[in-house]
């Protein structure tokens, strides 16, 4: 199996590393990541971008999206499943999928017909401080077990006939394996904005909830299965759903 491994924290983040060594024991891996951080730019996609030869494949000086198709269209073109991470922090909820580097790899893979999988490590906050926080190696151990197993597994095995991308996020420094969850992303949204002197500051207040232990979102949901302690799959269709109603029919034959 040919494996694109790529990411959204830069191709020397200690995550990409760790899922390099896990999924060079199922397939052969290439690692097509952006060259520095590009967290947060969801599906940006550049014009033109330098690719330079690294020890474990290509560093991009573009978004995960671009090393995407870098890797399907100019280097690797017989890729078989594409791997997106492990991020450093979690990537849970609905509202934070389009704007993820990390699941948008994985969203741009599925466009070309290969199945994807987008790999997050949640990192408890509390004591840590999550901006200068890095994970060691051994703190990834999880992460890269989880991924190596569905990357063995599922491609064969179905999976990607009734999903096109799976986003998974990983408890940290979990003890052993833990118990994994198929979830839906939550709905639980708690973004604000507050006028600081001349700026405006913008906070996703889900984590204040989450340090106080007093986040409402329920069972079945990915937010609540990382929090308990398991690991949470979501199988996710890419392509944006059509609703049709005739309200917008009518609506459209009245505009003249």
């Amino acid at each position: 199996m040919n494996i694109l491994l790529t990411n959204d924290d830069g191709i020397e983040e200690t995550g990409l590393r760790a899922l390099y060594a896990a999924l060079s024991e199922v397939g052969d891996v290439t690692a097509i990541a952006p060259a520095d951080d590009q967290s947060a730019v969801g599906r940006s996609m550049s014009s033109r971008v330098a690719v330079e030869e690294h020890e474990l494949g290509y560093a991009v000086e573009g978004t995960p999206a671009d090393c995407v198709v870098v890797g399907m269209q100019a280097i690797e073109t017989e890729i078989d499943l594409v791997v997106s991470g492990c991020n450093r922090g979690a990537n849970l909820g609905a509202y934070v999928l389009g704007r993820s580097g990390t699941v948008s790899a994985a969203v741009e893979a599925t466009f070309f017909e290969t199945p994807a999988i987008a790999v997050s490590m949640y990192i408890p906050g509390g004591d840590i401080a999550f901006q200068s926080f890095d994970p060691d190696l051994e703190e990834y151990d999880e992460p890269a077990r989880v991924a190596r197993y569905l990357a063995a597994n599922t491609v064969e095995s179905g999976v990607f006939e009734h999903a096109d991308y799976l986003n998974v996020n990983v408890p940290m420094s979990a003890e052993g394996p833990c118990e994994m969850e198929i979830t839906e992303p939550s709905s639980v949204y708690a973004m604000d904005a507050v006028i600081d002197e001349e700026h405006v500051v913008l906070r996703d207040r889900i984590f204040d909830r989450i340090d106080n232990g007093n986040v409402p979102d329920p069972d079945g949901t990915d937010r609540r299965a990382v929090l308990d302690g398991r690991v949470s799959i979501s199988p996710l269709t890419a392509p944006h759903s059509m609703n049709h109603h005739e309200a917008l029919d009518e609506l459209a034959a009245e505009y003249s």
